[in-house]
């Protein structure tokens, strides 16, 4: 069976549209804020995206943009800036930002409490230790995706091919809190074929087109494609080899149409999450 993340997703964004209507009824708007350094392409179609969630769930949105040449003290400054303000509820820095800052300090100064995208490392300790915060957004969409098709993941052997502080780790880190059994596999796994074979659930995060083939993947598998990789000829395609592996796994996500929605989905939740917080 193909997951759609993208019908998910639209129901999602329709029950956070009713959740944010009752906010406003008590004199909270959420609102978002988003800081762009730099011109990069893909990260302007990603701001535009987000932007048009926020409008159709009715969270208001102000974006921050910085040039190239743009100092970590002038960032920080901002951000500094934004955590004051009562009105804003979540903070998100857009990746990629130019080679001379440093993302990683950026992220650590953003309030925890209006850290949309939990990156900051106190949301990233208390998802270890299982405690409530904000899950970075594409892991928390995939936990979403598995309960709302009634997957189990209590007991299952599950195997995360891909490493990032992102998507990897995050998600290795949920699903250990679901009571799966986790493996992380990376550049240097050794074995890694027979490794994703065993796993009841595939979740492949590694950005590299259809490494996922059909012979990795036991019969009834679920397999949860969170890449997306632009081919010589434009098409979009996952890190799963989707046509060769639909017809063995129970459940698959496309690309498009799969994870990604349900990551902008989740950033949603957050937004509206952190304004909840405000009452």
């Amino acid at each position: 069976m193909i997951i759609n993340g993208k019908e998910l997703a639209k129901q999602i964004r329709s029950d956070l549209k009713k959740e944010a209507e009752v906010l406003r009824e008590d004199g909270i708007i959420p609102k978002l804020a988003v800081i762009m350094v730099g011109n990069d392409k893909a990260s302007e179609v990603y701001v535009r995206n987000k932007s048009k969630a926020c409008n159709e769930v009715g969270i208001e949105f102000e974006e921050f943009l910085k040039d190239e040449n743009t100092t970590q003290e002038e960032l920080i400054e901002l951000i500094d800036e934004l955590n004051k303000r009562e009105d804003i509820d979540g903070i998100l820095l857009q990746s990629p930002i130019p080679k001379q800052l440093d993302i990683r300090q950026a992220f650590n100064r953003i309030d925890e409490k209006k850290d949309v995208d939990g990156f900051n490392p106190i949301n990233v300790g208390k998802l270890a230790i299982g405690e409530d915060c904000f899950i970075s957004c594409t892991p928390y969409g995939v936990i979403k995706m598995l309960e709302a098709y009634n997957i189990e993941i209590e007991g299952k052997r599950a195997v995360v091919i891909g490493r990032s502080n992102i998507v990897g780790k995050p998600l290795a880190q949920c699903l250990l809190n679901k009571n799966a059994t986790v493996t992380i596999c990376h550049s240097k796994t050794r074995e890694l074929e027979s490794i994703v074979k065993e796993a009841d659930i595939v979740v492949a995060a590694l950005g590299r087109p259809k490494f996922v083939t059909a012979n990795m993947i036991k019969d009834g598998a679920v397999v949860i494609d969170v890449g997306i990789n632009r081919t010589d000829d434009g098409k979009l395609v996952g890190d799963v080899d989707f046509e060769n592996i639909e017809n063995k796994a129970s459940y698959i996500t496309p690309v498009p149409g799969g994870v990604g929605p349900m990551t902008i989905a989740m950033l949603m939740n957050n937004v509206v999450k952190a304004a909840k917080e405000r009452k």
